[in-house]
Order: structure tokens, then C-alpha cells, then sequence
């Protein structure tokens, strides 16, 4: 079993680039190779998530050339020229793939399988499978998990769909699924998510009508192949963001080149009002999508009342908020994030494991939890943490090593490769004392 030792240190310094976006590298991969045309796609992540959607891909007759880790060429075969596997479609951890992959697959006059690892197998898959249904789709799950099993396609159906949650993986899925769909496809959701599938179907030569939080899709002839440079995983950058408000020294710690997407930075806000001091610097666009440099700065936290409107906005990056929450002085209150009980763990009740075995004062509610923090001295007494195999919560405990008495030892961290890879070294550039080895 891979494990991480955190041993204590208390600042870090200078000028990071995180990996490039694992939300945008999926889609990337998939509507370029339902493009007429070859693609030019650079800062792709090759992470395991990642190559597991770029795998499928090829797995489905497109083309895709590597001219480095980062660099990729994708050759479209159009809307029409997806090829039927010869192999279930492993998606390994990628929740991500598996839902939007269900949503293209459900269109395709062919059969499909999609597995996973142990984690993805235990994940909900119904409410993607629902409205493709609804559409005309022959979508299977094993009690509502996967083996996700999609039947050849005898035509799909547009529809107006109301989501029950905002849910920018189900979003995608019935998008996508919408562009084979005759006629309009309407999909209104109660609050804001992630919106890069729409950035980049629009990029595409999609016709969109968005109106405030619903979407019309009109189904196009073909879709135009694009050149992208993917900017940095505001997700990955997070670890970073609040490493920096808890130790950087002199003028802070410079994040570079961070995407900077308004349905993903709920985080930046929720830190303003917990005290952080985050500049926003050289702000600019990358095709589509907003990118900004991140000068961070050592502050001093105070715990709030998390807004409900702020939950969606920053549902992947709780983790991290729950060790900055520890090292806020008084009280941080969480709650609406039940959906953090179904990601690649429980990571409310992961969390929570983690802080008693470290001496965090906090409780568990149903969909969240309370923090009592203190932003003085040692936060965190040191001890073995189980990450439960889900990446964000095993680079969180890293980060706590910089209000730590004593080292802290992570179990079961491989899946940081799934979106995170080379965390270690760049968290030891940036003066983490971070080593990862073999545990028993």
C-alpha cells in the first residue's frame, strides 16, 4: 500500500503551475473526437482519470497521437464514425468518464460496457441513466451502480429535462447525448455547476440557447475540431491555495496559470470570508475559459457559516476546506454537501476519521460537519490517517503537515495519480517535506 509521510514544516514559498484541468481534458478528448478534423490539444492532464477517457477513445476507433505527456493530437472521425469496442471500456476512478462516456455511448448504434475500479463500481449511476432514458436510451445499471450496460441505439428523442440537482456530470451526459437527439434538447438545472461542456460545445460550432439556468441544445450537423490549451486544474491548485494561507513566507506563494472558471472558484470566496488575502493577477482567457494568476498570502482564518450558494461551487474542494476550516480560529459550519457522501469515498465520514485520529474537535451533521478550529500553534497532533484511496482527502493530510506537532502518515494514496500527478514533488519545491513509499 502506498502511504505519504507529512512530517512538520511550516512555510512554503515561490512559483508553482499545477496540472492542467482534469474536467476539461476529459471533454476535450471526447467532443474532439467526435469532430470532423484533427484537434490540437495541449496542458492535457495525463493523469489515470484521464488516460482512461484518451484509452476509450481509442478504443472506440479515434485516433489520438501523443507527442508528449501534455501534448496530444486528436483525429475526429464525426458525429457518425464511433466504432464499437471489442473490450468493456475501463474507466478506472473516473467517475467523470463513466457518466459523460454514458451519455455519448447511449447514442451509438452499438453495445457498450463501462467497469471500473472498486471505488467507481459503488458509485450512483441511475441519475445519468434516468433522463437518457427518458430520451430513447437502453441504459443498465447493477442497482443503480455500475456495470453500466447501454444498448445499441435506435434513435434518441429530445427532452425537457428538470434536474433534481445541479450536477455538471449529469448535465454533460444528456448534452451530450443531445447531440444525436431529433429535435431540441432542454435542460434546466436548480443551481449552478460546472459549465465547460458548454464552453466547449459552443467552441465547437454547437448551437446553444442559455438562459439562466437552463440550457436548449438544437442538434448540429458536425462538430469543428479546435486546438486547446487546457490552463491549470483550479481543483489541483486548491491544495495549494490554502497551503499558502497557512504558511507562505515573504510575499507569498505564486500559483500560475490556474483556471479560474466563476462555476468552479467557490472556493476563493468562501476563503475571502474566512480572512484569506488571495490576489487575482494577469487575468486573461485560454480559448474559452477564464485563466488568472494566484498570489497567496499567509493569513489569519476565522471560521464562518459556509452560504448554501457557495456548497456547489466548491463540492470537490471540501477536503482541503475542512483543513483550512481546522486552522481557522472559532467555529466553520458546513452543510448541504451531501453529495460529498458519495464521491470516490464518503469524504464527510473520511474527514472526520481523520481529524479524530489527529485531535481536531469538529462533528459530523448529515450533510456536512462543524469545525471547531484554532489558528494557533500545533492544529493537528500528528498520527496515521486513512485517506479510504480517494485522492483529495490523502493530499489534504499533506497539506495539514504545516500546523502538524508531529508527522503525519497517509494510508492508501495511490489514486493520486487518478488526478494529481507529480503532487509530491511539486508540494516538496514548494517546501512541503512530503516523501510517499510503501506502507504495510
Amino acid at each position: 500500500m502506498r502511504c505519504f509521510e507529512a512530517r512538520p514544516t511550516t512555510h512554503v514559498s515561490g512559483a508553482l503551475t499545477v496540472p492542467g484541468d482534469k474536467s476539461i481534458s476529459h471533454r476535450a478528448l471526447m467532443l474532439a473526437g467526435i469532430a470532423e478534423g484533427r484537434s490540437e490539444v495541449s496542458g492535457f492532464l495525463a493523469s489515470e482519470d484521464c488516460l482512461a477517457t484518451l484509452a476509450a477513445m481509442r478504443a472506440l476507433g479515434v485516433l489520438i497521437d501523443a507527442h508528449s505527456a501534455s501534448d496530444v493530437s486528436i483525429h475526429g472521425v464525426g458525429l457518425r464514425g464511433l466504432q464499437a469496442a471489442s473490450h468493456d471500456l475501463d474507466m478506472g476512478n473516473a467517475g467523470t468518464a463513466m457518466r459523460l462516456f454514458t451519455g455519448l455511448l447511449a447514442a451509438q448504434p452499438f453495445e457498450s460496457r463501462l467497469v471500473g475500479d472498486a471505488s467507481l463500481m459503488k458509485r450512483p449511476m441511475e441519475r445519468v441513466a434516468k433522463p437518457l432514458r427518458e430520451m430513447g436510451a437502453e441504459v443498465h445499471t447493477h442497482n443503480g451502480t455500475p456495470p453500466v450496460l447501454i444498448g445499441a441505439s435506435r434513435g434518441l428523442h429530445g427532452i425537457d429535462y428538470r434536474m433534481p440537482m445541479a450536477s455538471a456530470q449529469v448535465k454533460s451526459a444528456v448534452l451530450l447525448a443531445a447531440l444525436y437527439a431529433d429535435g431540441a434538447t432542454s435542460v434546466l438545472a436548480p443551481g449552478v455547476s460546472r459549465d465547460h461542456s458548454e464552453r466547449m460545445l459552443a467552441g465547437c460550432g454547437v448551437r446553444l440557447d442559455i438562459e439562466g439556468l437552463r440550457i436548449v441544445l438544437r442538434p448540429p450537423q458536425r462538430l469543428a475540431a479546435f486546438k486547446l490549451n487546457v490552463p491549470g486544474d483550479f481543483s489541483s491548485a486548491a491544495f495549494f491555495i490554502v497551503a499558502g494561507l497557512l504558511g507562505a513566507a515573504g510575499d507569498g506563494l505564486l500559483l500560475q496559470n490556474v483556471g479560474i472558471n466563476p462555476t468552479r472558484t467557490g472556493l476563493l470566496e468562501v476563503l475571502r470570508r474566512m480572512g484569506a488575502d488571495i490576489e487575482v493577477l494577469n487575468a486573461r482567457d485560454s480559448g474559452k475559459e477564464p485563466v488568472a494568476d494566484l498570489q497567496i498570502r499567509n493569513s489569519r482564518l476565522r471560521g464562518i457559516a459556509v452560504p448554501p450558494e457557495l456548497v456547489p461551487l466548491a463540492i470537490d474542494e471540501f477536503p482541503i476546506l475542512f483543513i483550512a476550516a481546522a486552522c481557522a480560529s472559532g467555529e466553520t459550519v458546513v452543510t448541504g454537501a451531501e453529495e460529498l457522501r458519495v464521491k470516490e469515498s464518503d469524504r464527510i465520514a473520511a474527514m472526520s476519521a481523520g481529524f479524530r485520529a489527529l485531535g481536531v474537535s469538529h462533528s459530523v451533521l448529515p450533510d456536512g460537519m462543524r469545525v471547531q478550529g484554532r489558528s494557533d500553534g500545533a492544529v493537528f497532533s500528528g498520527g496515521t490517517v486513512d485517506s479510504c484511496g480517494d485522492h483529495r482527502i490523502a493530499m489534504s493530510f499533506g497539506i495539514a503537515s504545516l500546523r502538524a506537532a508531529a508527522p503525519i502518515i497517509i494510508r492508501d494514496v495511490a489514486n493520486v495519480a487518478t488526478s494529481f500527478p507529480g503532487f509530491v514533488n511539486l508540494a516538496r519545491a514548494a517546501g512541503l517535506d512530503l516523501i510517499e513509499s510503501e506502507g504495510d
